[in-house]
């Protein structure tokens, strides 16, 4: 009798352990228990019950919770929803791990291709009720090209010149002839270091040049703001633009085009080609991470899952006008007379206030909060960001490939109401991000829409780890450290970019480097990384305006020291007191290099599929 008891303690103790395991799969059943036979279907339903797990205190959680993803798509169509009650502790944290190969995914399947002469066409997918708009389409698993004038970026037109006060665009006919009566083309404009989406609401062809009008409010921003602007020289590198969105531009093998209207997809194929799968994405952010500062989420770790086929609608619904590094302006405008900074009696000529471009996955009001060994890929704007109250976390072990805009995003870059040049320094502390760690991540071929943005963008922030990072394939720079333009001292502070390899930047932009600072930042340290190979796109308005380290407006306080770099390359602008450059430059010591970038492989998981 005593030996049936203590197997059937026994079982029910293995019970109890496997019951804080909860498994989804794409073939599930949001009814079922959870059970790897009898799996949930979403994960909305799992993290609900791994919530009364933790609401119950059963005695299964002692180790933790995890929700193992199925292999297959786990699509969403609002963001995973992680909130306060999901919150682990450092002995029980609640995990979300695949059990195979699983993507948490916010496309929609296109199906119901039919050749009409050189194009594929079909019906635009609905989506909640609704025709679905998008911006990006992917082809057989690669992002096709939206329609545009020109194959190759070398190829861009320029602009003749910039009328501010009647909000125009002067550009050759020859150039925009084509589109003139196109009701929802865009004009995508190259400007130093950012790029303008602007919706085309009007041409006027006059002789060989047009007036271009945008909508509102891009127009009103774009033609109001400073900074970045449109350049007119005298040494031909005027602005360079191309223009997109518009069927009589669908004449390249590889490019799609989307009639709002008519609710129809054209898609131009290449030679023998046929469509296996075509996805279009649905929904923004994937994962919303998000509690209070008084009961914030804490411990939450995503292991080996993918997120993939994020949307990002801005620039179609309302244009898409940067200050810097994706970060938009919401108002901006001259001053007239200047303001003088009271930091370092520096002029100020403008002021502007600032948008936060969207992302796969947000984090905000949390505590240690972990990615290790994902994959984030297909995706229109930015990869992870940690907006706001994040204190620890780990992104490690993470491939991000095939991203819009930034790859990773952390700290402020001034709250909505806050003038972006103003210091930012809050009196609550808990707002600003701190102590996360950025580690042994392959970030390639991101920045791929938005051109202004970053590998790796960090804000306002203290205690940021950016370490043994291989970066290549950015459009600006590879890394970005710090926000303000001003070297009063703020919360920034304690901040490391130790030992990453960054090559292949500046695809498209300069004034670039391949890193790059603003503000005071007391006690941190840019130490032994390896930087070179940068590219060299014709367009730029200043072919020699690039960097290899580029301390700029209002940096402070930081120590640059032990970098290896192909030149003595470096930019150090406006800056503040207390900079530190020690030895940088192709005389370091070899070891820096092979000692830079990852400092173990990736996970299979992560780098093959």
């Amino acid at each position: 009798m005593k030996r049936i008891l203590f197997i059937g303690s026994l079982l029910l103790n293995v019970c109890l352990l496997q019951a804080a395991q909860v498994y989804v799969s794409p073939t599930g059943n949001d009814k079922n228990s959870g059970t790897k036979l009898e799996p949930k279907a979403t994960l909305t339903a799992a993290l609900r019950q791994a919530r009364e797990l933790r609401r119950l205190n059963d005695p299964s959680i002692a180790n933790g919770v995890t929700i193992f993803l199925e292999s297959g798509n786990h699509f969403v169509y609002e963001p995973l929803f992680v909130r306060p009650e999901d919150s682990g502790t450092s002995t029980s944290p609640t995990i979300i791990k695949s059990a195979g190969d699983a993507i948490i995914s916010g496309g929609v399947s296109i199906n119901n291709w039919k050749k009409q002469g050189k194009y594929y066409v079909a019906d635009a997918p609905m989506f909640n009720g609704r025709s679905l708009e998008f911006r990006q389409l992917y082809i057989n698993g690669h992002k096709a090209v939206r329609a545009r004038d020109v194959a190759d970026f070398e190829q861009m037109n320029r602009i003749i010149n910039n009328d501010a006060a009647n909000e125009i665009l002067w550009v050759p006919t020859s150039a925009v002839r084509k589109i003139a009566k196109a009701k929802h083309a865009e004009m995508v404009l190259h400007e130093m270091w950012c790029i303008a989406n602007l919706r085309i609401k009007s041409i006027d062809i006059h002789g060989d040049s047009a007036a271009v009008r945008f909508h509102q409010p891009e127009s009103r921003i774009q033609f109001e703001h400073p900074w970045p602007r449109p350049m007119v020289t005298t040494t031909g590198h005027n602005s360079a633009f191309y223009l997109t969105n518009a069927i009589e531009l669908l004449d390249e093998p590889g490019e799609w085009y989307l009639d709002v209207e008519t609710r129809k997809i054209y898609y131009y194929p290449r030679k023998g080609e046929t469509i296996q799968t075509a996805i279009a994405p649905a929904t923004e952010t994937l994962v919303q991470v998000l509690g209070t500062l008084d009961r914030p989420v804490e411990n939450v770790r995503f292991e080996q899952v993918d997120f993939a086929y994020t949307t990002w609608m801005r620039p179609s619904l309302q244009g898409h006008v940067p200050l810097q590094a994706g970060m938009y302006l919401t108002d901006g405008y001259k001053l007239r007379p200047q303001m003088i900074r009271p930091d370092r009696n520096h002029k100020l000529d403008n002021q502007g206030w600032l948008g936060r471009p969207a992302a796969a996955v947000t984090v905000n009001a949390a505590n240690n909060i972990d990615f290790i060994g994902c994959r984030f890929e297909h995706l229109a704007s930015s990869g992870v960001d940690y907006e706001w109250g994040t204190h620890g976390g780990i992104i490690e072990d993470c491939l991000f490939t095939d991203i819009g805009g930034n790859a990773i995003v952390v700290g402020s870059f001034s709250p909505a109401a806050h003038e972006t040049h103003l210091p930012y320094d809050p009196a609550d502390q808990r707002e600003v991000c701190s102590n996360l760690t950025i580690t042994n991540n392959i970030i390639q071929n991101v920045t791929n829409e938005d051109w202004g943005t970053v590998g790796i963008l960090s804000g306002y922030a203290k205690g940021i780890h950016i370490t043994h990072n291989d970066i290549s394939d950015v459009s600006y720079s590879g890394i970005s450290l710090g926000w303000g333009w001003t070297s009063t001292v703020n919360c920034m502070r304690n901040n490391e970019v130790h030992r990453n390899h960054i090559h292949k930047y500046g695809k498209h932009m300069y004034d670039v480097a391949g890193i790059y600072t603003l503000g005071a930042q007391p006690k941190s340290f840019i130490t032994q990384n390896y930087v070179h190979s940068i590219y060299t796109p014709s367009y730029v308005h200043d072919p020699n305006h690039w960097f290899y380290l580029y301390t700029d407006e209002g940096s402070a306080f930081i120590t640059v020291k032990d970098n290896w770099t192909e030149g003595e390359k470096f930019l150090q602008n406006a800056n503040g007191p207390c900079n530190n450059w020690v030895n940088n430059g192709p005389m370091v010591n070899d070891s820096i290099k092979s000692n830079a970038g990852l400092k173990k492989p990736l996970p299979r998981l992560v780098q093959m599929k």
